[in-house]
């Protein structure tokens, strides 16, 4: 079997680490990865020593792209094509019936949502990838909601596999935190429907003062975020970091003592089993299917989307397990759960089976 996976090539957070982790799994020659943009993704498959291919799109809206698309996938012979992304997707569709393949595609995220706050736009093209994704042979859905949730949009429920993410686990010890200031770590692109402006409030309003909060990620929101934080009074205490690789994350991570996600919409992001990973509890709301790593009060913190009296007491209560060093007992038991339920071999296996499926 010789598959290929094709992304736009300017991913960025989860979706990014989920392509590269998922490739890195795979044996030498059976999958290959084809951008339309160089970017950091390249990079990153490259020093991974995965084989990329990059054909390039002049705009998303050039569509001499298809013909060359078509000629390079069937002088490579693929059997499965697998596409990751809104751009990648739109693609395949329009050139579907020109191949003799099977077609795969991973939704990671609620395909509406995608594009919130952009306007007609925005909407045309959430509608374009809804309408690709009908077309598509065999979905892979990151959750069970997420699943439920393309079911409603009309998408068969007989093509859709639910292939949860996972990391590799590793055994090194955890290393010990040297700061002496509660400190929070929020991993997400800048984007509406991660809802940072309200994460922000909510600390000005709980009267947390002795706290720090790194925002990891880059998008279309930072100089309006950036003011935003400004406005609140609040830069000597959060600190934007951009887009940062996996080893400059980690890093961070070693050094967070609670993890905060408060998104309005997620499948079952990366970045809480890497906190799972360091042993280090969060604060999410109750979106995707995020609730399977936290069974219940004593692993971490499920809230509600914007509900600021239930973020600030999940805050205020994290607050006084740090000050009273208890918080790694709730990190030790998001670690057990995790490690053994949510591995990227299992991941990878998943995927296999499903591009075997008849």
């Amino acid at each position: 079997m010789k598959i290929l996976h094709i992304n736009a090539g300017l991913e960025e957070g989860g979706a990014k680490t989920h392509i590269l982790s998922l490739l890195s799994q795979f044996p030498s020659g059976m999958a290959e990865l084809l951008l339309l943009e160089e970017g950091s993704i390249s990079q990153e498959a490259r020093l991974l020593g995965i084989k990329v291919h990059v054909i390039k799109q002049r705009s998303r809206y050039d569509l001499t792209i298809l013909k060359r698309l078509i000629d390079f996938i069937k002088v490579n012979h693929y059997d499965v094509v697998h596409t990751h992304g809104a751009r990648s997707n739109l693609l395949l569709a329009l050139i579907r019936k020109r191949l003799n393949l099977t077609w795969v595609a991973t939704v990671h995220s609620d395909p509406v949502l995608d594009f919130m706050g952009n306007g007609l736009k925005g909407k045309i093209f959430s509608y374009l990838n809804l309408k690709s994704l009908k077309k598509v042979d065999k979905l892979i859905a990151v959750t069970e909601r997420l699943k439920s949730d393309l079911i409603k949009k009309d998408v068969s429920k007989e093509k859709i596999f639910v292939v949860y993410n996972g990391i590799i686990f590793g055994e090194n010890p955890v290393v010990k935190k040297t700061h002496t200031i509660f400190t929070l770590t929020c991993v997400a692109r800048l984007h509406p429907v991660k809802a940072h402006d309200f994460l922000f409030e909510v600390l000005k309003s709980s009267g947390l003062t002795n706290f720090h909060l790194n925002v990891v990620g880059d998008g279309e929101l930072r100089h309006k975020l950036e003011l935003k934080v400004s406005e609140l009074k609040l830069e000597k205490q959060i600190q934007f970091h951009g887009s940062l690789d996996k080893l400059e994350i980690e890093k961070i991570l070693q050094q967070t003592d609670v993890t905060v996600l408060t998104s309005l919409s997620e499948g079952f992001p990366l970045v809480l089993l890497e906190s799972a990973e360091q042993k280090i509890p969060f604060i999410s709301t109750n979106v995707g299917d995020i609730a399977k790593l936290v069974p219940d009060s004593s692993y971490g913190w499920l809230i509600p989307s914007l509900n600021p009296n239930a973020l600030s007491a999940a805050l205020k209560e994290a607050y006084v397990f740090w000050q009273t060093g208890t918080l790694s007992a709730k990190g030790e038991k998001l670690f057990e759960l995790a490690s053994k339920k949510f591995s990227l071999k299992s991941a990878y296996l998943e995927t296999i089976r499903v591009y075997e499926a008849r």
